[in-house]
């Protein structure tokens, strides 16, 4: 779950228009970068000034076109102000109420995106004339009721609502099968079909 806080505020809201047509074109290379940045982090191959977290979070820059939004950059984030106030209370108010038991205890879970990193990657978009599409985070931990964990959560929705943006699930609960998957909002019911190398994931 990747929080943006007052991110709304800097973007002009509503630019993601979303209709039974609209595919999220990924070419093979930015796919790449999303799941190697997850493999790198399961692997704890940190790089410098990186939280020592295994969690991958990150942006996805695009253009629209037509009814397609076309990934154009993917901006891994490596700084988590999760622990910053008052993004930590925050965080910790709404881990509380909506958030699932897991491996991972409450006050280690969540990113939050640090706002000089989240300015400066919202600054080069705005520069090249790319749309915010959304985020992106990894589900690294199978459930009972969810094995494959390619759909968001409770949370991810929570936290999504209102944004506007997609929200990009990578699954990597079987690491050699990652599985990407993009949700309107978090939406469950609102998915977007995601297109890399001509199949749908």
């Amino acid at each position: 779950m990747l929080y943006l806080f007052f991110v709304n505020d800097m973007l002009k809201h509503g630019e993601i228009i979303i209709n039974t047509e609209s595919r999220i074109l990924v070419p093979v290379k930015h796919y790449q970068a999303i799941t190697g940045h997850c493999k790198r982090k399961l692997d704890e191959n940190y790089i410098e000034g990186e939280s020592r977290e295994r969690k991958a979070f990150g942006l996805l820059g695009g253009l629209k076109n037509n009814s397609d939004y076309i990934v154009d950059r993917c901006f891994p984030l490596l700084k988590n102000g999760r622990q910053l106030s008052p993004y930590n209370q925050m965080m910790d108010s709404v881990l509380a109420e909506y958030a699932i038991p897991s491996e991972t205890p409450l006050a280690k879970r969540g990113w939050v995106a640090e706002p000089g990193e989240l300015l400066e990657k919202i600054k080069f978009m705005q520069q090249h004339n790319l749309l915010l599409l959304g985020t992106y985070h990894m589900h690294r931990v199978a459930w009972p009721d969810d094995p494959i964990r390619d759909k968001p959560t409770t949370l991810d929705t929570v936290l999504a609502t209102d944004s506007g943006m997609l929200i990009f699930i990578i699954s990597m609960v079987k690491v050699d099968q990652p599985v990407l998957r993009a949700f309107y909002e978090g939406n469950p019911d609102k998915e977007v079909p995601v297109i890399i190398k001509g199949f749908t994931r």
